[in-house]
Order: structure tokens, then sequence, then C-alpha cells
């Protein structure tokens, strides 16, 4: 199968200033990928090179097997939903939607066919008549998108759609929109710097940091094997715990040996035959840090740690301790008898790890 949007060696320049640099992504048709990474990361300036709204500097972009490098925006079968929105405040919401088609030059039939048809979609079969003024965020978040969907594009294009909206309604919006990829099987491309979004919408995930790829890869991928510690840090919620420690060779495997706010240490055996530096970054997500006995897979080993704060939050309880002079949160069950000032016994799942180095930041496993 050939990608419906292949770029290659793009790099993005303003005067002397490189914003983009050495960008390369293929996705297929069907895919959705997310762009992801902290404000003034250059996602949404790729998202604009896709578009054609901005030219780019160097490498080359298709869609669909056709070199798009220089041609128009208009001539690239794509649509994009602004985080603006960008309606029409005088027309309908039935003009907003058609308008596009209009110019076009679609018959009147066909554009009323398509406009009954992205109206059920969308549920705003009773906004038609309103206008933008007269709608909810929500709604005019939904008309945005039905004035794309009528395109029926190769792409799909989405700058931080849902930004403005308030959490719970971030929370629906993105049902619709994942419940719409898959109804439609469409192409999209959606810039967010919310990594929730990213992991809940995405089939394939690009994160990025100051106009550099981090990272390509599933969201489980992402998630379980960040390629280092930026992303290991910015994709989760809590984050990957980083933690400082020493890796030192014993008999059959390697002892990483972390210090603890005690003024002693604790001492994991990583049986997996990792070839470790002495200095090493241990990252361990929440989830992995347990109580024992609680979690049946994995490879689970104990160590007593000083819980300095417990935060119940529903289902789940976080607990926090001091290791390698860092906060370390781990996620236990609403129930647990942890209390603050008093030791407690986590269970580390050691089958889940990650190791990077420390001065690049880079994964060792």
């Amino acid at each position: 199968m050939a990608p419906i949007l292949d770029i290659k060696g793009l790099y993005k320049s303003y005067g002397s200033t490189e914003i983009l640099k050495d960008i390369n992504v293929a996705i297929d048709p069907g895919d959705f990928l997310v762009l992801v990474g902290p404000s003034g990361c250059g996602k949404s300036t790729l998202l604009n090179c896709i578009a054609g709204l901005e030219p780019i500097s160097g490498g080359t972009l298709s869609i669909d097997g056709q070199d798009m490098t220089h041609v128009s925006p208009k001539d690239r079968d794509i649509a994009m939903v602004f985080q603006s929105y960008a309606l029409y405040p005088t027309m309908t919401v039935a003009k907003n939607i058609t308008f596009g088609m209009k110019v076009r030059g679609v018959d009147p039939k066909t554009q009323a066919a398509k406009l009954k048809k992205v109206a059920e979609q969308l549920q705003i079969e009773q906004l038609l008549n309103r206008r933008p003024g007269q709608l909810s965020g929500g709604q005019r978040q939904r008309v945005a998108m039905g004035r794309a969907l009528v395109r029926d594009p190769k792409l799909f294009l989405f700058d931080e759609p849902l930004s403005n909206l308030d959490a719970k309604l971030r929370v629906e919006m993105r049902t619709e929109i994942k419940a719409l990829h898959q109804n439609l099987g469409a192409t999209m491309v959606y810039v967010t710097h919310d990594q929730i979004e990213a992991m809940t919408l995405a089939t394939k995930i690009v994160v990025m940091k100051g106009g550099v790829i981090q990272q390509i890869g599933s969201p489980s991928e992402i998630y379980d094997r960040p390629a280092n510690m930026f992303v290991a840090d910015f994709m989760g919620s809590p984050a990957m715990n980083l933690i400082p420690a020493r890796a030192m060779k014993n008999g059959s495997g390697t002892h990483i040996e972390i210090a603890n706010s005690t003024g002693g240490s604790i001492v994991l055996k990583d049986t997996n035959g990792h070839d470790l530096p002495t200095d090493v970054i241990l990252g361990v997500r929440p989830e992995d840090i347990a109580e024992p006995g609680t979690r049946q897979d994995g490879v689970h080993q104990d160590a007593e740690c000083l819980v300095d704060i417990v935060e119940p939050a529903g289902a789940d309880t976080y607990v926090v301790t001091q290791l390698g002079g860092k906060q370390v949160t781990a996620r236990l069950h609403a129930k647990t008898n942890a209390q603050a000032g008093k030791s407690q016994t986590l269970s580390f799942d050691l089958s889940k790890v990650s190791y990077f180095e420390p001065g690049t930041g880079r994964r060792l496993n």
C-alpha cells in the first residue's frame, strides 16, 4: 500500500532560523496521525506545510503519490479544521457548510444530499438555520468539522481543534472525532499539545521538540518504550518516574542501587541482562509501582520506601516517595493503607522499566 502522505527530508526556515529539521513521516490511508509536543516545537508549522499554507525550505511532500511541494492549498485535496473554527458569522450553519461546494460549482442537489448526511453524522440537523453567534463552542466545532467533511478530501487536517473548549466538552468531542474516524475510515492529521488527546485518538504519534522528531510510533510503543527521557516525561499522566541510579554487575544480573530519603538505599535486581553504564536513569511508570501481591503479571521486586504524600484520586490513590533525590509517584489501589510519614512496601515491575543515559537522555534498553 502506497502512503497517502509521504514527507521526506523536510526543512522549514524563517531567514536563518530553522523551525523544522529533517522531518520524515509517512502514513497509510485511514491512519490517524497526531503531531504532539510542547508549544513552539513546530507541530503547527508542519501542519501548515502539509496544507500548503507555508512553503517548505527543503525536502519533498507527496499526497497520494503526487508531489505537492509547490502545489497551492486549494489543489491539494485537503480539508482543514482550525482552532478558531473560522466560520462566516453572517451565514447560517447550512450555508457555512455548503459554501465551499457552492464556490466549486457543485450542483445544488449534491450539496443538499451531502449537507443532510453530514448534519446527521454530527447531530446538528436542528442547528442548520442558526448563525454561528447563536451556537456554543462545541456546536461551532461540529459545524467546522461538517464543513470539512462535505469536501470528502484525501486528508483531514486538524489544528488544536479542541483547545477552546472546557474540559468536559473536550472529552465528548474527542470521543466524537474518534468515532468519526472509525466510521469514515478517513485519513487524519491532528495537532495537539495534549498528550492524553494524542494517546486516545492516534493510530500513529509523532512526538516533536525544537523542530526535531523525537519518536514516531503507535500510542503503546510511545508509552511503553519511549525513545528518550523527553518522550518518557512528556507522554503519560502522571509522567514516568525518572530516577537517578547506579548499576552494578553482580553474577547473573545487574543490581540497580537507588538512594532513598532516609540516607540509605534500595536495591533492585535486573535479570534481563541489560548492559548498563554505572550511572543510569531508571524510568518506571506510576502504575508499575504497586503494593505486593496486587499485580499478577510482570517481574516484581519489593522495596521499603518512606511515604511523603498520599493523594486519593477516586479509583486510584497516588503515593509519593523520595528516591534518587526525586519525587517518585506510585499508583496504588483506592483502598491502600499507605500513610504519610510511614514506611510502605512497594513492588516494582522490572519487566516494564526503561533505562536512559543521564547525559544524552537516550534509551538504553
